[in-house]
C-alpha cells in the first residue's frame, strides 16, 4: 500500500515537473538571445506543449517510480545501518556540526547571489552547501573527544537504557570466557560493574561450536550456553544480547574489539592473543587469567611448601607439582621423587598473562 500511494506521489509531483522544465528551458534560451515558445509557436500552442510535458512526464515516471522508491528505501536503510553502528554522541555532534556548516553556507550563499548569472549563482551556492555541510559533520567527529563530557553521555553510555548503569563501563564476553565458566561465579561475587553485553556473533560461534562434530568441541559449545542460561537466571546479573553486527568484518575478535569501541566497554577475555592486540588498539581488557592470579595466594623465593610431584618435568631432571589452586610448580631435581610428597623452597616466580609458575629445588 506504503510503495503504491508513493508511486501515485512521484507521478503527480512529475506531472507539475514536465511543464517546469520546459519553462526554465524557455527562460534560459530567452537570457542566451534565442527565441522563446512564445516567439516560435502560436499562442494557442503554448499550452498544449506544457500540458504534454507534464503529461510525457507523468508516463515516464509512473514506469520508473518503482526503481526510484527502491534506491530510496536503499539509501535510507544504509544511513540507519551506518549510523546504529556509531555511538549516539556520535551521531548528534556529527548532525550538530551539519547545522553549523549548512548555517555558514546560507551566510556565504548571499555574497553568491549577487552574481548576474542565475545559474553560476545557484551552482556556486550548491557547492557551498555539500561543502560546507561535510565539513561541519567530520571536523565535529574528529574533533568532539578533545570535549570533556558528562558520564551519562560518554561513549558507550548511548546504548538503549541497557548500558546506562551509573557510569559503569559495559563488560563485553568473548567466546573463551563464557567457555571457561569462571565469570559466572565472580559476578555472583558482585565486583563486576555495568552491564554485561553478549555480542550476537559471539553467541552464534557459541552455537556452531556447541553443534560441531567433534565431541570436545560440542560439550565445551554447550557448556558456554549453560553459562550465559544461569547468568540470566541470576537476578543480579545485568546481562543482555547485542544483535550489533559488522558485516565489513570477516573476524569475531575484530568485531569484538570494534563493539567494544564503539560501546566504550571493556572486553573480557581469557585469549592471551586477544588481550594483546587489544593492547595495541588502547581497548580496555579484563583478563580473567590475571585476575584469578591476583587473588592467588603470594609465593617469594626463599618460601618452602610441601608438595606431590606427579610427573617428570621436559627438562633433565625436574619433576612437576602443582598447588591446590592449579599453580604449577617446576622441581629441579624432582625427576627422582614422582608419586612422592617433598619439601621444597621456592626460587623463583614466574608471572605471565598466560598463568602463574613456580620454580624450586628440594631442601
Amino acid at each position: 500500500m506504503a510503495q503504491k500511494l508513493a508511486r501515485l506521489v512521484i507521478t503527480a509531483l512529475s506531472l507539475a515537473l514536465g511543464p517546469a522544465i520546459v519553462n526554465a528551458v524557455n527562460e534560459f534560451f530567452i537570457s542566451l538571445g534565442y527565441l522563446g515558445i512564445a516567439d516560435v509557436f502560436e499562442k494557442w500552442a503554448i499550452a498544449p506543449i506544457y500540458i504534454a510535458s507534464g503529461v510525457a512526464f507523468g508516463i515516464i515516471f509512473y514506469f520508473i517510480s518503482p526503481k526510484i522508491i527502491q534506491v530510496f528505501v536503499d539509501v535510507l536503510r544504509k544511513i540507519e545501518t551506518f549510523l546504529s553502528q556509531r555511538p549516539l554522541v556520535d551521531v548528534l555532534f556529527g548532525v550538530f556540526g551539519l547545522i553549523v556548516g549548512l548555517l555558514v553556507a546560507f551566510l556565504l550563499s548571499t555574497l553568491t547571489s549577487r552574481i548576474p548569472s542565475q545559474w553560476l549563482s545557484v551552482s556556486i551556492a550548491a557547492v557551498l552547501y555539500i561543502m560546507m555541510g561535510y565539513l561541519g559533520w567530520s571536523v565535529t567527529l574528529k574533533g568532539r573527544h578533545q570535549i570533556t563530557l558528562p558520564s551519562w553521555m560518554k561513549r558507550g553510555q548511548s546504548r538503549d537504557d541497557i548500558v546506562r548503569t551509573g557510569g559503569a563501563r559495559p563488560k563485553i564476553l568473548d567466546t573463551s570466557v563464557i567457555i571457561d565458566g569462571r565469570i559466572y561465579d565472580i559476578s555472583l561475587t558482585g565486583i563486576i560493574e555495568g552491564t554485561m553485553i553478549i555480542p550476537g556473533f559471539v553467541l552464534q560461534e557459541l552455537r556452531h561450536i556447541a553443534d560441531s562434530a567433534d565431541s570436545l568441541k560440542r560439550n565445551r559449545g554447550r557448556r558456554g550456553l549453560d553459562i550465559l542460561n544461569s547468568m540470566q537466571k541470576e537476578p543480579g546479573i545485568s546481562i543482555c544480547v547485542e544483535d550489533r553486527d559488522y558485516d565489513d568484518i570477516a573476524e569475531v575478535d575484530a568485531k569484538l574489539l570494534k563493539l567494544a569501541y564503539d560501546l566504550g566497554g571493556v572486553v573480557v577475555t581469557n585469549d592471551y592473543n586477544l588481550n594483546k592486540v587489544a593492547g595495541v588498539q588502547n581497548v580496555p581488557v579484563l583478563n580473567i587469567n590475571d585476575l584469578a592470579n591476583a587473588v592467588k595466594p603470594v609465593v617469594l623465593p626463599g618460601e618452602e611448601m610441601r608438595v606431590s610431584v606427579v610427573k617428570e618435568g621436559k627438562e633433565a631432571g625436574q619433576g612437576v607439582a602443582y598447588l591446590d589452586d592449579g599453580t604449577m610448580i617446576v622441581v629441579d631435581g624432582g625427576k627422582k621423587c614422582v608419586g612422592e610428597f617433598i619439601e621444597v623452597s621456592v626460587t623463583s616466580v614466574l608471572q605471565t598473562s598466560a598463568g602463574r609458575m613456580i620454580f624450586a629445588r628440594i631442601k
